[in-house]
């Protein structure tokens, strides 16, 4: 197996990449291709390592040369047509050329989400792609589905958001039937926009033939408990949605590291508590689940946290292994083929 991995992409880059690959070498089975300027990659390596180059730390990991760059401030999709030696657009051709078996970057997301489509393609059937985040719930975790790359939506996306999380899930972390919930502003049924109001009734429609247990409506309070396996909405929600639960983990972090330095009695508290404490840390930390998957291309595409450090470069590039192991992308072609939405979907895509 190989891993393509842009160390160009980020906020960290190339240095948290880089670091991340030669850490993750040791802990995956799979070969490495760092895409990025190789030139800029050998002097880290001689930098941080001492070596010349990556093959004197690993035969496993591999140097690609890409002289282009695509930068946050790029135009999605007029970026990916003109830099074509860019790192982003060198590992899309070499997954879409069989030359690796899964892409993760850290990169601009309007051009990952444009180059996973136009170069890679969409699975036939899929209106649009959309990006699927592992989150931490109380004794367990769930799936956020989109968790950014489609801010418009219609309510046959999130239909197929829901199809294809059920699939990722069952054949990723073995939970049958997994319960999906709809991020909503309350638990009725009435509750909503229209977006979310046609998009409950599509989900109540069509649960048991996609083989997922519709759970209903699920406000963002509510997200946390463990109730669900995963959750549903547009990528402009989910986005919000998904910054705002990094936000709260980051204060409550720096709350707890304040107070344990206020006196000398609260440093001995934390002492004594220091087990609980960093499993309720480790419990929280969301670098652990690594990046989001793109559910819908033909190839597994994964989307690693803008502000991804060493740590989270890490798990994303494991989560890219067992993501490639499990075969989730063919197992969504083939079971997308077998399942027809009812007439109340296909009327639904046929009006929009």
């Amino acid at each position: 197996m190989k891993i393509l991995f842009d160390v160009m992409g980020g906020d960290n880059a190339p240095d948290a990449n880089i670091r991340a690959a030669v850490k993750a070498i040791h802990e995956v089975r799979a070969e490495i291709v760092l895409i990025g300027k190789e030139s800029i990659i050998n002097e880290k390596i001689k930098e941080f390592y001492n070596k010349n180059s990556v093959n004197e730390i690993s035969d496993r990991l591999k140097v690609v040369n890409a002289e282009e760059e695509i930068t946050m401030e790029d135009i999605p999709t007029k970026a990916i047509k003109s830099k074509k030696e860019s790192s982003m657009v060198i590992g899309f051709n070499m997954l879409k050329n069989g030359e690796g078996d899964v892409f993760v970057s850290a990169g601009n997301s309007g051009a990952l989400l444009a180059g996973a489509t136009l170069l890679v393609g969409r699975i036939k059937g899929i209106d649009r792609p959309g990006l699927a985040g592992m989150l931490p719930a109380f004794e367990s975790k769930f799936l956020l589905m989109d968790a950014g790359a489609n801010t418009n939506c219609k309510p046959i996306n999130i239909l197929q958001f829901a199809q294809m999380a059920s699939i990722y899930l069952r054949n990723t972390y073995n939970i049958e039937n997994p319960k999906i919930g709809l991020l909503n502003n309350g638990t009725e049924e009435t509750k909503g926009n229209d977006l979310m109001k046609e998009s409950y009734q599509l989900l109540k429609a069509n649960a048991k033939q996609m083989g997922f247990d519709f759970y209903g409506n699920i406000e963002g309070r509510e997200a946390f408990s463990g109730v669900v396996d995963a959750v549903v909405t547009d990528g402009f929600t989910g986005n919000i949605f998904l910054k705002t639960t990094e936000g709260v983990g980051k204060m409550v972090k720096s709350n707890l590291n304040k107070e344990a330095k206020r006196s000398i009695l609260s440093k001995l508290a934390v002492l004594t508590a220091l087990p609980m404490l960093k499993r309720f840390a480790k419990s929280m930390d969301y670098k652990e689940y690594g990046g989001a998957p793109f559910l819908g291309v033909k190839k597994p595409v994964v989307k690693a946290h803008g502000s991804s450090d060493e740590k989270l470069f890490l798990y994303t590039l494991k989560q890219a292994e067992k993501f490639a192991e499990a075969d989730t992308v063919n197992k969504i072609i083939d079971e997308y083929k077998k399942l027809e939405p009812n007439d109340n979907a296909n009327e639904l895509t046929k009006s929009e």
